[in-house]
């Protein structure tokens, strides 16, 4: 397989050469240059696979420059007992006759990232030996709150690798912050900016195309790559849990294989619900991906008009993963129903940077909401649905999956769907401990509690337990507290790596 640059400036590469690089030098995003096709039978044989041999079969068509040995070897180190807490990986909980809850939070950090930044270190460590490269890598993150704690700890030591994480000072969750901020690992930095995530974002994607700081880097040592989703590594292990989870519903009967299924994905920067697509893509029976944004929405927006505008008021929630109205990853859809029209890529990626909004026409977002249905929720209907489901189901969602589940009603009233879905949850609810507490037991529960309080609480009253991960979070020692405005973040790296 061979992937090629969004922008069109680049030679097709190999899977191992563009996960090194994380972002192609012209500043576009690696796509497969064919199409990974799994037939119906294909499919089927994945019901008597667990989470491992679904992700060999999966990453083999995309990851084939890598020998069965190397990635037999990245995904069982990936996936093991000792770094998830479901022997499913990614469990399927069955909420109602035909809604049902993927829960991608039980890996270390309680955060789908989890599932895709666990097994790209080990990729990474051997595309650099696959290439003979001999410099240090430095993995740059810009995170909303999950990547980075997630980057972190799946870096944390690894040989040849330092990690720079960049998140929104006052943007994230207090456990994030000190999920983030306690990290240890002897090669690990962690860097809160005076601004949102797209500040923070915009900042990590100009350090990458920054000719004289790279040549700078190469002198000293030094190579760049990433760990958000903009790298090919990290967004195509989470095509392996859409299949997985329809995997599941068959082997438990719940479908018939062939029938068709919805997504619903709580969406930020547009690369969970994209590897939705490329599920979709290759075969898998997918009626709609629904794309579920907070009051940030401007890809509800985008989905519904077909002009993408960031020119409004950021607008901080609950939900604060979903913070952002720069959705990167839209640029790999964008490519894909234009028909790898690259001329247009530029012009649209370059009157986002100029102007603040493009408008794709009304023929590309036909194409798009062919398979994309967009709505979004406000604060108040979040935290009413996470009460909701509790009292309902007995079920605790985290603030983010509240959103998805919202979006999901609304577009069955808005279509009269009845499909069976598959809700993404993205995050425990202990890491938003104190909206879900306030959710479900109201805001006098809350008061005067600290988040650490608020986690017992929601422990003891919901029984369930606190994830190993946030645990005594509170005690931990705080090793990083570098903070830079989002115009000396270049000059934070040069510091970090004294070049």
């Amino acid at each position: 397989m061979h992937y090629k640059s969004t922008r069109g400036g680049l030679d097709s590469a190999q899977s191992a050469e563009v996960i090194s690089m994380g972002i192609a030098p012209d500043g576009g995003l690696f796509v497969p240059e064919e199409e990974v096709k799994f037939s119906l039978d294909r499919i089927g044989e994945l019901t008597d696979m667990d989470y491992r041999q679904r992700a060999m079969t999966v990453l083999g068509n995309f990851l084939d420059d890598y020998t069965e040995d190397e990635l037999k070897d990245c995904v069982y180190s990936a996936y093991s007992e000792s770094k998830f807490d479901s022997e499913e990986i990614t469990p399927v909980h069955k909420l109602g006759d035909n809604i049902y809850i993927l829960e991608l939070f039980h890996g270390p950090t309680c955060a789908f990232k989890d599932v895709a930044l666990q097994i790209l270190p080990h990729l990474l460590v051997k595309a650099v030996r696959k290439l003979k490269e001999t410099e240090e890598t430095v993995i740059l993150v810009a995170t909303s709150g999950d990547t980075g704690k997630a980057a972190l700890e799946g870096f944390k030591d690894v040989e040849g690798t330092r990690v720079i994480v960049f998140f929104p000072k006052d943007g994230v969750s207090k456990v994030q912050k000190l999920q983030m901020i306690t990290q240890e690992g002897s090669n690990v930095h962690s860097v809160g900016v005076e601004g949102n995530f797209d500040d923070a974002q915009n900042g990590v994607k100009a350090i990458f195309t920054d000719e004289e700081l790279r040549s700078r880097m190469k002198q000293k040592g030094f190579k760049f790559s990433s760990a958000n989703s903009i790298n090919w590594g990290r967004l195509v292990p989470q095509i392996v849990y859409y299949f997985s989870a329809y995997a599941d519903l068959v082997a438990r009967g719940e479908i018939k294989l062939g029938d068709m299924i919805n997504f619903a994905v709580p969406t930020g920067n547009f690369g969970n619900i994209l590897a939705g697509y490329y599920a979709k893509k290759m075969g898998l029976p997918v009626n709609k991906l629904i794309c579920a944004s907070n009051e940030n929405n401007v890809l509800t927006d985008f989905i519904n008009s077909g002009v993408y505008d960031k020119r409004r008021e950021f607008i901080k929630t609950c939900s604060p993963s979903m913070d952002i109205l720069i959705s990167s990853n839209l640029e790999r859809l964008l490519y894909d129903v234009t028909d790898e029209n690259s001329r247009l890529i530029n012009d649209w990626m370059g009157r986002l940077r100029r102007d603040g909004f493009y408008n794709v026409g009304e023929e590309v977002r036909r194409r798009i909401s062919q398979h994309f249905w967009g709505g979004y929720s406000t604060e108040s209907e979040t935290l009413n649905t996470i009460e909701a489901i509790y009292k309902e189901h007995g079920y605790v969602v985290d603030t983010h999956t509240a959103v998805a589940i919202d979006v999901y009603d609304k577009y069955v009233i808005s279509t009269g769907d009845m499909t069976k879905t598959v809700i993404l949850a993205t995050a425990s609810p202990f890491k938003f401990s104190g909206s879900v507490v306030k959710a479900v037991f109201g805001e006098e529960a809350v008061k005067d509690k600290s988040e650490f309080q608020l986690l017992e609480m929601l422990s003891e009253r919901c029984g369930i337990q606190i994830p190993k991960g946030l645990k005594d979070l509170e005690k931990r020692a705080v090793k990083h507290n570098i903070t830079c405005s989002r115009t000396d973040m270049k000059k934070t790296v040069e510091s970090i790596l004294k070049i």
